[in-house]
Order: structure tokens, then C-alpha cells, then sequence
């Protein structure tokens, strides 16, 4: 504040000051001596709670928030950040020492989070007081000189100094202003939502800051792929993956459950847009608890909603069915495998693996292991491998590779089912020596060499849903937070807090004196129009005096001898 303003302000009195409800200016030495222990501490408390450390704070957030965006997390996705790790050895351990994998439940990003949160508290507090205070208080009193104000005019007026300063009060409370007659003035303030949208803007902060930590803390979100026909149960054992926050326990799942009906995918058949999908429905069934079934529809972007958990549908494939034999003809695997895309015509790869069961033409046991690639529409083959022209199930075909031997699934380690481990397999050969492999339409059948079975490609081809289970309790509160964030920051922006005062006396010559003057927080151009509609107002109900005539002195008063 420069010297001019202070003066002013001092001049001004209690009419220029509590504008808002920031706090002012730390005045106090930081000489280190002088201060002390408590010195400093309330030193330390005025910066932290300051509108400039908040600011710096919310900067330091955002700026924290980049590399849990672009790094892979652990919270997200282990098998990402140990890809990371093994394609950068150099980065990889600065990375972690840095906790940049797990920025979000990192030290340093907990400590810029609770500072600002504290830091919010501190100034929100003591500023709504002082707001309580100046809503239940009157507007200030006019100052001496109303001159002195930014925006000001005067007249002369026949009508009585307290008709004035009545009529004034009336068009004041009319135009919604608090208006108080005190002494020889009248007193009247205008909006007060500024400095309210102000504190909303900041409560609603606070508000995201608090959704945010219980979403973080609460959440859980896990994925499930269904073949039609098949259900899930909100239960942890149904998950294919599942991660959640660390006060999440499993009692909070919502007891309910679902079954996939049916998935229906229709594509774009003419060019230049074949291929583009037009619909991806997943009809399903479900209940809550022990309720009654209902029939819902999820579609992309319209979660089916239970009691706060939403159930989001991700993608789709296809699960060709397929029946697998041995030497004398026993069924010892028969189900619909799910493959996974790798392109966006749904051509798909992935295992078929007979576990249990099987047994070679010795009767020995034995494991059974596929090599699967499926096309929804064969268009031919090309450098080796089939490849599909359209997303849709029109020509599908499926090529198998075979292998026998130990699948890996004894050793208590977690495996991919979509892939298969073949170090401790052999493939199967054919008459020649050649590797055995074939490719199949529905209803065809390969042989296994020297009696080892058979698997046959069914003709039937299921198609699965792949779904997200999310359970966020923050969300809605941190949507109402931004909301409230953005109305308040509107009323901040745009709405000018304003004060006018109208000063009507009886001069020397017996003639009232009336002055009007406003002062608003901001320069602004309305304040000037506003002050001038109002004068124009309250100058039609105590218009101008006119102007005495003056009288020459050699010319007698009427009624004098002459």
C-alpha cells in the first residue's frame, strides 16, 4: 500500500476500511532476536495461513500431480511399473527413491496435501467471523469529506435535510442496499455475496480436498471378463484384478450380483467408416442381496448403479467353444475360451489349457496346452498369420498350435491365462516331423499324432463383456465441490462490493446541502453510473433549488417609503 492510499484510507476512517475480510498486512519486524519463540510461531501461522502460501501450495499440488500422471503407479498398475523398471535401470532408482511410482501416497505429496489443507482452515475460520461480524454490524458511518471519495455529487435542495435523508433511505433498502440513517447521513453497503462467494470458493476447496482423501482412502476397483451366460459375485474371489484404498476393507463391498445375458456389437459396414463400431450393449440380470432379479442394459458411459457402486463396461471379445478329447474319446475340456483383441478388427490370440484329466495313450496323466488365434472374419492369410477384415462375426476361424507336457500351474506361481509357459512342453508333431497346427471353421476338428485325442472348434462362438467394478465414495462430494468452487469464484470475479452515502444539512443560507459519494473495493466504471442513477433518482423527489437573485443596493425593497 502505497503512502497516498494509506492516507486516504486513515482519512476515510471506518468507512474505508473492511472491505473484505483479508487479512491485512504483518506489520511486525522479523528481526530473529526480537521475535522469540511464540514471535515466530504466530510469525510462521500468519504466512502459512496467508492467501499467497495457499496459492503457492495449490501450485505445488498441481505440479506434484505430473509425474503420478505420466509414471506408472503401483496403485494402478504393478505390471506397468515393473515394465518400466526393467526397460529404464538408470531412472528406475531415482524414481523410487523419489517415490514417483506411489506419488499420491508419498511423503512429500502428503505433506504439500495437509499443509494446504491446514492452510485453507486457517484462513477460512477467523475470515468467516469477521464476515458474521460485518452481516450482523451496520454499514460504516459517512466520513467528514465525502469529496474525497472516488465517486461524488451535490446539489442544493428546498426540501427539509430530514425529508432528504428519509426518501434516501427508502430508495437505498429498495435497490437492496443495507441501509442506516446515522446522524446527519445515510449509510448503505452492497454486495456482500462477493466476499461470500469468496469463502464458498474456499470451503469448497476444502470440500474436494476432504473427497478426494476419503476416495483415495475408501475406494476399491477391480475388473471381471463374463462370457455370456456366465454371472459375477461382488465378492473378492470373483475379481480378475482388484485394488483399493488403504482403509478399505471387504465388509464395505455391496452385496449384489449380475449375470451377462448377452453382448450385442454392431459395426459400420460402408466405407470409408467400415469397421467403426455403432453399439456395444451388455444385457444383464441382477440382483441386490437376496432381491428380486432386474433386467438392465450397460452400455459405454451408463454404468449400471447399485447402491453407489457402478458397474462400468470396458470392452468386448470373443470366446470361441471348443472340445477337447483324449485317445479313447473322453470329453476332458469343453467351454468357451476368451481371447484377448490386439486389433481394432478383433483379431485375437490367447491358450487353451487342459489341466486335469487328461491322460496319453499310455494312461499316463498329462497336461494339454493350445496356442490360439481367432479372426471374427478371415480374409486370408498373410506373411504366415491370419489377420481379420471386419469386427463382426461373420467368417470366423480359429488356427491351434498344440503342445503336451507340464503347463507350470503346479508351482503355487501366478500365471497369465492368456498365455502359455511352454519351457516344459513339446509340441505335438505331425507324420512328416513338421509342427502340428491347423486352422479350423466352426464344426471342424484336429487330430492329435499317435492317439492323444482331438480338440474341436464347436459352432458356436460366444462373445464376453469385460467390466469395471469402481466403489468412489468422494466422488459426489467433489463434484458438489467443483460446482461450488466455480459459482463462488464467478461471485468474486463479478460482483463489486460497494458502499454510498448521502449527507443532506441546512446550509448558512437556510437551503438544504445534499452530498452523495460511493467508494467500492475495486476501481470500476459501474460504481460512477450507479452513484448517478441513484442521484437521479433521489434528486426528482429534492430537485435543485433555484439560484437567489441578486439584488442591486441603490434599488429599494418592495414596500419601503419612497
Amino acid at each position: 500500500m502505497s503512502k497516498t492510499e494509506a492516507a486516504e484510507q486513515q482519512d476515510l476512517g471506518a468507512a474505508g476500511a473492511q472491505l473484505s475480510t483479508a487479512p491485512g498486512e504483518d506489520k511486525d519486524g522479523i528481526g530473529g532476536p526480537a521475535l522469540g519463540v511464540i514471535g515466530w510461531a504466530r510469525w510462521f501461522w500468519r504466512q502459512l495461513t496467508s492467501m499467497r502460501v495457499a496459492l503457492i501450495l495449490l501450485f505445488l499440488l498441481s505440479l506434484g500431480a505430473i509425474p503420478g500422471s505420466l509414471i506408472p503407479q503401483n496403485s494402478v498398475d504393478e505390471l506397468k511399473v515393473q515394465a518400466f523398471k526393467e526397460r529404464h535401470d538408470v531412472l528406475a532408482p531415482v524414481y523410487e527413491k523419489l517415490q514417483f511410482f506411489d506419488v499420491y501416497s508419498s511423503v512429500w505429496f502428503s505433506a504439500i496435501y495437509i499443509l494446504l489443507f491446514v492452510s485453507l482452515i486457517g484462513c477460512i475460520v477467523p475470515r468467516s467471523w469477521q464476515f458474521v461480524g460485518q452481516l450482523r454490524g451496520r454499514p460504516p458511518g459517512a466520513p467528514k469529506r465525502l469529496t474525497r471519495l472516488p465517486a461524488y455529487t451535490t446539489w442544493r435542495t428546498q426540501a427539509e435535510p430530514e425529508q432528504v435523508r428519509e426518501a434516501a433511505l427508502v430508495m437505498l433498502k429498495k435497490r437492496r442496499f443495507r441501509a442506516d440513517a446515522a446522524g446527519d447521513a445515510v449509510a448503505a453497503e452492497k454486495g456482500y455475496l462477493r466476499e461470500a462467494g469468496n469463502l464458498v470458493f474456499h470451503v469448497a476447496l476444502i470440500v474436494m480436498l476432504v473427497a478426494f482423501a476419503s476416495g483415495q482412502l475408501f475406494k476399491s476397483e477391480g475388473g471381471k471378463l463374463v462370457v455370456e451366460g456366465d454371472g459375477f459375485s461382488n465378492v473378492l474371489p470373483m475379481y480378475d484384478d482388484f485394488k483399493s484404498g488403504s482403509l478399505f476393507t471387504p465388509d464395505e463391498l455391496v452385496p449384489f450380483s449380475f449375470k451377462l445375458d448377452s453382448f450385442t456389437g454392431t459395426y459400420a459396414k460402408s466405407r470409408p467408416q467400415r469397421g467403426t463400431p455403432r453399439t456395444f450393449e451388455a444385457a444383464v440380470t441382477w440382483s441386490k442381496g437376496t432381491g428380486p432379479d432386474r433386467r438392465s442394459v450397460i452400455e459405454v458411459n451408463k454404468p449400471l448403479v447399485v447402491d453407489g457402486t457402478k458397474v462400468y463396461l470396458l470392452s468386448h471379445g470373443y470366446a470361441p467353444v471348443v472340445t477337447v478329447r483324449d485317445g479313447k474319446g473322453k470329453v476332458v475340456f469343453s467351454g468357451a475360451v476368451p481371447l484377448l483383441p490386439i486389433d481394432n478388427n478383433v483379431t485375437s490370440t490367447g491358450a487353451i489349457k487342459v489341466m486335469d484329466g487328461y491322460r496319453d495313450k499310455n494312461g499316463t496323466r498329462d497336461q494339454l496346452g493350445f496356442q490360439a488365434f481367432f479372426v471374427p472374419t478371415f480374409a486370408g492369410a498373410g506373411n504366415g498369420n491370419m489377420f481379420s477384415q471386419f469386427p463382426g462375426l461373420e467368417y470366423p476361424v480359429l488356427a491351434l498350435t498344440g503342445y503336451h507336457g507340464s503347463l507350470g500351474v503346479d508351482a503355487g506361481l501366478p500365471q497369465n491365462v492368456y498365455q502359455l509357459d511352454t519351457r516344459k512342453m513339446k509340441q505335438f508333431k505331425d507324420p512328416s516331423g513338421e509342427i502340428l497346427k491347423a486352422r479350423l471353421l466352426p464344426g471342424e476338428t484336429m487330430k492329435l499324432p499317435d492317439g492323444a485325442g482331438s480338440i474341436t472348434f464347436e459352432n458356436e462362438v460366444k462373445e464376453w463383456a469385460s467390466f469395471q467394478i469402481s466403489q468412489q465414495p468422494g466422488n459426489g462430494w467433489a463434484l458438489a465441490g467443483a460446482i461450488a468452487a466455480i459459482a463462488g469464484l464467478v461471485g468474486s470475479l463479478f460482483i463489486q462490493r460497494r458502499r454510498i452515502w448521502v449527507r443532506a444539512v441546512r446550509g448558512e443560507d437556510g437551503v438544504t446541502v445534499v452530498e452523495m459519494a460511493g467508494l467500492g473495493r475495486s476501481e470500476s466504471a459501474k460504481l460512477p453510473e450507479e452513484l448517478a442513477d441513484l442521484a437521479a433518482t433521489l434528486h426528482a423527489q429534492a430537485p435543485t433549488a433555484p439560484e437567489p437573485v441578486d439584488v442591486p443596493a441603490d434599488v429599494p425593497a418592495e414596500g419601503a417609503e419612497k
